[in-house]
């Protein structure tokens, strides 16, 4: 189920990146993510970093950085909250979402989604309430998802009627999901129509299987029709499933528990012991193999070989005894801490979320114990959260170093602001701002002058003005020379010269105007930018004492606030481990009084024995 509930998840992440369409219609071109931030939190969740992604996602959400995927990302982090248990806030998204009118197809599936993990962790009639929301056809195997959800939740209350109504149209289909095929054969039975419902899982139970899962889905099949035939008192017909069954299976243990029992309501010991021999070999901490133990001897006494029932009923007195003490030495290090600490170190994860799962066993006195206890949803989701409360513990612990971090970035701040201060302001006094205004204001009068006369003379450069005054100086001399005729040709060359100047600059008058212009426009512009950035600089005065208090206020809020959270969730974390540990605990007693209840068996199958042979002792000895 946790397989089908990360498939979900993913595709609700297509749904909001545009990657999925329904089965009957034409590909849809794939939606670019166009908000890069939105982009960020999708690379988190692929990650599996669920805790990152979410944060990605809010800060970002916060800044108003997603759109144009704005109803996406709302619909990711509902489904990120789920997968941290927070039921009511995700239900609040989705049911914002719906009443703003997302598309039906995204609405669909985060409802689905929502169904499956609040099935997951066991509130059903939350999970139907979810699931009979969807309106329409989801695409694909998510329909076949669904449908499957839908009988489970009303197997879940009894219903079996309404699981087989719901399942109808899928097992009908040309060629109907195997998981399907269990269930509808499953509710068929239960609700009263056996013939049908043994047929479905009959077939399922000879098909062929392509892989481990299928094949693990079709053991169970034969073990619900073996075991199901045993009550009917159909000896033979659960002979027929249960040699089905794979040796080296899941369901192994039971079908060759269940083989042994046929054989023996057929009155055959012998036939029995095959299996029964098998399986006491097998780790005793399975229940299948305690009862196999006492099953043994029964068959022997039934085949009058008591001498043998009476040494393997001692022997497996002696094995539940001593099973017994590896229960209690099991029970002593799950309460001493080993359990948990020991999950931890060989099963480590990057960060909290649902899908993160145990692999492997940790190192214990006797981890077999273990196997059943870990398979229990009930401790997986209690382990789940103690592992969520280790990394919010770490998570905090990291901030509040953080924290110091920005209080020190803070004073360091304050001091470059404090020493950099005076050195600018007299920099910016020595710009001098109100001179500058002056001489534009001067400038910008002259040129107004000269373009009302049109005086190209007035654009003339430092070289064209120095020209001109050698020029009046020659004039000037010449004039002073009177009017002897020696002198009549040099006035003549400077009248010349002064003429061509200042035709040049006459000529050049329009091109020299707009340059005068755009440099008076420059000029503006820059003064503009002077006195913006005088008067920000009359304000930072102002305003980065007030911002550097509001950060140390901020920074000294949240360090208030983390310090009351460190030792609040340090206590939730003390108190899941019990939890987690009492759970574990609670499903070792019950194999403890499993042991006791065969042991009674046994002891009282002994007595019996004994009582026997005393009898055929004393029957013999009063015989002359």
């Amino acid at each position: 189920m946790k397989r089908l509930a990360k498939v979900s998840m993913v595709a609700l992440a297509l749904a909001c990146a545009g990657g999925t369409h329904a089965a009957d219609a034409p590909p849809a071109p794939p939606n670019i993510v166009q908000a890069p931030h939105y982009g960020d939190g999708l690379f988190y969740f692929y990650q599996d970093r669920y805790f990152s992604s979410i944060t990605s996602i809010m800060v970002s959400q916060h800044f108003e950085r997603m759109s144009p995927h704005d109803d996406d990302a709302e619909i990711l982090r509902g489904g990120l909250m789920l997968s941290f248990g927070l039921h009511r806030e995700a239900g609040e998204i989705f049911a914002r979402l719906i009443d703003k009118g997302v598309k039906p197809s995204v609405r669909d599936r985060a409802w689905f989604y929502l169904a499956k993990i609040r099935y997951q962790r066991g509130f059903n009639a939350e999970a139907e309430e979810a699931v009979n929301r969807i309106e329409g056809k989801l695409p694909g195997e998510l329909e076949v998802d669904r449908v499957l959800l839908k009988s489970n939740l009303l197997m879940a209350r009894g219903d079996y009627a309404g699981a087989v109504e719901a399942l109808n149209a899928m097992a009908a289909a040309k060629e109907p999901s195997r998981y399907v095929r269990f269930n509808m054969g499953v509710a068929l039975v239960k609700s009263g129509d056996a013939p049908r419902g043994t047929t479905m899982l009959d077939e399922l139970g000879k098909a062929p299987a392509e892989n481990e899962e299928i094949r693990s889905l079709r053991d169970k099949a034969n073990v619900a029709l073996g075991f199901t035939a045993l009550q009917e008192n159909r000896p033979e017909d659960a002979r027929t499933y249960l040699e089905r069954v794979r040796l080296n299976g899941m369901q192994s243990n039971k079908a060759l528990l269940g083989f042994g029992w046929a054989a023996a309501t057929l009155k055959k010991p012998e036939a029995a012991l095959v299996p029964w021999l098998e399986l006491v070999k097998r780790d005793i901490s399975d229940s299948a193999v305690l009862e196999a133990r006492i099953a043994v001897p029964y068959a022997y006494a039934q085949l009058g070989a008591y001498g043998q029932s009476l040494d393997e009923y001692n022997n497996a007195i002696t094995a539940f005894a001593q099973e017994d003490k590896s229960l209690d030495e099991s029970i002593g290090a799950i309460r001493a801490g080993k359990l948990i600490n020991g999950l931890m170190e060989t099963n480590p994860g990057v960060e909290m979320g649902w899908f993160w799962k145990i692999d492997r066993l940790p190192d214990m006195p006797h981890a077999g114990h273990l196997t059943q206890v870990l398979a229990q949803h009930e401790f997986q989701e209690a382990f789940k959260n103690y592992r969520d409360l280790r990394f919010l513990a770490t998570n905090l612990e990291g901030w509040r170093d953080n924290l110091g971090v920005f209080n020190d970035m803070l004073t360091n701040r304050r001091n470059a602001y404090k020493e950099r201060l005076p050195k600018v302001l007299e920099s910016a006094k020595d710009i001098g701002i109100d001179a500058l205004h002056k001489r534009r204001d001067a400038l910008a009068e002259e040129l107004k002058d000269a373009e009302s006369k049109q005086d190209g003379v007035a654009f003339a450069d430092e070289k064209e003005r120095d020209l001109m005054e050698r020029l009046d100086r020659v004039e000037a001399a010449l004039k002073q020379m009177g009017t002897e005729p020696e002198f009549e040709s040099a006035r003549e060359r400077a009248r010349l010269a002064k003429g061509a100047l200042v035709w040049r600059l006459s000529q050049e008058y329009p091109g020299r105007v707009w340059s005068a212009q755009k440099g008076m426009r420059d000029t503006n512009a820059g003064l503009e930018e002077a006195r913006r950035r005088d008067a920000a600089l009359q304000q930072a005065q102002k305003d980065e004492p007030a911002r550097h208090e509001a950060f140390a206020k901020r920074i000294a809020e949240l360090a208030q606030r983390i310090d009351a959270l460190i030792p609040r969730v340090a206590a939730l974390t003390k108190e899941q481990q019990q939890v987690v540990q009492e759970i574990a605990v609670t499903e070792l007693t019950h194999q403890k009084e499993r042991l006791t209840a065969y042991v009674t068996q046994a002891q009282f199958a002994v007595a019996q024995l004994v009582d026997k042979a005393n009898q055929q002792g004393a029957d013999n000895a009063s015989k002359p």
